[in-house]
């Protein structure tokens, strides 16, 4: 019976043009056999299982070949060929650096370097894994080096570049072998197959390579793996099983419960893949993968970036036109930050279904599109307010933002503005009233952003006046797609107002702005409403609730004609919010009886 040979020896390449993946690097070292250009030392550097030793091996073969075919490739029958072939050749000589690192060595490969060759033109010395030679065996090799006979040829091979003293570099022609590609490795393993009579599925051979991790000897290995367990037949769930792959099906399974806000749905997801043996951080790492794959797949420019078959690529662009970029690049932020506080959590488990629950409430519907109440949402909001990057979510169509000197709580709302009407024009501002920057907030009919590649509100911002000057005019909103146009006072406003912060107590830069701020009617404008903030921070947290909000008010006030425009108080500073010892003060100074009584009882302020 015939010993059995592994793929990667038996398919080994033998020539230039069998060498899988390096064209380019291969034809340079044809058209230097050709020309008579060759250099004195080569450095052959890359990753592992992508060549470097077999190119070594056949242009050492090929520089010594006495009748060369026209395409510059080694004749395989002359006698110089044959004992390479046989492994007899005396003019090539392999030294594996890893276990021959010493300067006593060198010392020795330096005495050979000076026998000239027995046939043929050239002695080639081919040392693998160079960068494990010693300092001292690098020294004592740098004279013999920069300057050996004419007959002699270097070729050093490495993985690792940066570990080889600079002094080797300079006296070497460098080439730089890349990571094969998924198509490449996908193409010669068919062949391998074909040739074996092993029947191999499409998707099971883009499973090994993508394993591989762009090493052809890699891919090779795990292909006569996959195809002992199968016996000769790869299916695609063979591959996976043998191989204890994470399905991509389950990603994508994912990727649809966080567009849909199914929190509890992606736990179960999750504990499918628990029972089968998968950790949760390689969880994360593979779904971070396919959500950056996913972000490479909405433009048909970048779909080059993925690395799989032509139908991975459409299957992942389909899915892709559902999301959002900004909230797919937030999801990947969400997912670095769980695998930067993994190895600290206590619990791996209860931190990996959080992330998945902010996945869900980032990606997924709104309350208001959901057509739920706000209490009825499960964990909803999980995610912390808005940061300085959600606040590009919205498409700004003018420059800077918004305003308005917020009011102390005490004062914020008073009995005798409730009876004033919605629409009543308020009284003119004096002249120094402080110029705003404005966001003028959309209309209920534009949707949510969300990462099903609908737009989120757009918020158009312009830069205000000199101060002392009147607010420059903003932009009229679009039309409104409802007509119910109910008439309500001021207190009826604030009512919902606050519900809608009650309703939002974790939310807490949100709740403390909307107290600060209260809605004034805007002069001359119908059902037109001013929000001033302090800051950008307060704009930026209360834009990105304006759909939301404006939802809220919209169907509590039974008025589709609502509007809100914020702006940020550029003028005098304001004052702050008083607090509830701020606030017991002041009670205290205008009513002695609370004071009788608070002593009488012995009550504090905690």
């Amino acid at each position: 019976m015939e010993n059995y040979i592994v793929s990667a020896r038996k398919y080994r390449p033998s020539t230039f043009d069998s060498v899988v993946g390096q064209k380019a690097l291969t034809s340079t070292l044809k058209n230097a056999v050709a020309t008579g250009r060759l250099a004195h030392s080569y450095l052959f550097c890359g990753p592992r299982g992508v060549g470097k030793t077999s190119c070594a091996r056949i242009f050492a073969k090929t520089i010594n070949c006495e009748h060369r075919t026209a395409t510059g490739e080694a004749c395989n029958e002359c006698d110089s060929c044959r004992a390479f072939n046989s492994g007899m050749s005396m003019n090539i000589i392999e030294l594996d650096a890893a276990s021959n690192n010493g300067v006593d060595d060198i010392r020795e490969l330096v005495d050979q370097v000076q026998v000239p060759p027995s046939s043929g033109k050239y002695r080639v010395f081919i040392i693998d894994e160079v960068h494990m030679l010693s300092s001292a065996a690098f020294n004592a090799f740098l004279k013999t080096l920069e300057e050996p006979p004419g007959y002699v040829v270097f070729i050093l091979a490495t993985t690792e570049k940066h570990k080889i003293i600079p002094t080797i570099l300079s006296r070497c022609q460098i080439f730089d072998f890349h990571r094969i590609t998924i198509e490449d490795m996908i193409e010669h393993m068919s062949m391998v197959a074909g040739k074996e009579g092993i029947k191999a599925e499409g998707k099971a051979l883009s499973v090994i390579a993508r394993k591989a991790d762009g090493a052809m000897r890699d891919a090779l290995s795990i292909f006569d793996q996959v195809a002992a367990s199968s016996r000769g037949n790869i299916t695609y769930e063979s591959t996976i099983d043998n191989l204890n792959v994470l399905d991509g099906a389950y990603y994508s399974r994912l990727v649809d419960c966080m567009l849909e806000g199914r929190v509890l749905d992606a736990w179960c997801i999750y504990k499918e893949i628990r029972e089968k043996g998968f950790d949760s951080q390689f969880m994360l790492a593979g779904l971070g993968g396919y959500l950056r794959d996913l972000m490479a797949a909405r433009d048909r420019s970048t779909l080059s970036l993925i690395e799989g078959s032509d139908s991975d690529r459409e299957a992942l662009a389909a899915q892709a036109a559902k999301c959002h970029p900004q909230t797919l690049f937030q999801s990947l932020c969400v997912i670095n930050d769980a695998d930067l506080n993994y190895r600290q959590a206590s619990s791996k488990q209860l931190l990996t279904e959080i992330t998945l629950g902010k996945l869900c409430q980032l990606c997924g519907p709104s309350p208001a599109e959901s057509g739920k109440d706000v209490g009825q949402i499960e964990l909803r909001p999980i995610a912390k307010a808005m940061t300085a990057g959600s606040a590009a979510q919205q498409t700004s169509s003018s420059p800077a933002a918004p305003v308005t000197t917020a009011a102390p709580g005490p004062q914020a709302v008073r009995p005798s503005q409730a009876s004033q009407p919605a629409q009543a024009t308020p009284p003119s501002r004096p002249a120094d009233v402080p110029t705003a920057q404005r966001v003028a907030a959309v209309p209920r009919s534009v949707p949510r952003m969300s990462s099903i590649g609908i737009s989120g509100p757009s918020i158009s911002i312009r830069p205000g006046a000199a101060r002392g000057a009147a607010t420059a005019a903003t932009s009229e909103p679009a039309a409104v797609g409802g007509n119910r146009a109910s008439q309500f006072g001021q207190v009826d406003l604030e009512r919902v107002w606050d519900g809608f912060a009650a309703a939002r107590p974790t939310m807490h830069i949100l709740v403390n702005t909307m107290r600060a701020s209260r809605p004034v009617a805007i002069e001359g404008k119908s059902m037109a409403y001013r929000v001033t903030v302090e800051n950008e921070m307060q704009r930026d947290v209360l834009s990105h609730a304006m759909t939301d909000l404006l939802t809220s008010l919209r169907n509590n006030l039974d008025n589709d004609m609502i509007t809100l425009e914020i702006e940020i108080n550029r003028g005098e500073t304001a004052r702050h919010t008083w607090n509830d010892r701020e606030v017991l003060t002041r009670m205290l100074e205008e009513s002695p009886a609370i004071k009788r009584l608070m002593d009488d009882l012995k009550l504090t302020l905690q």
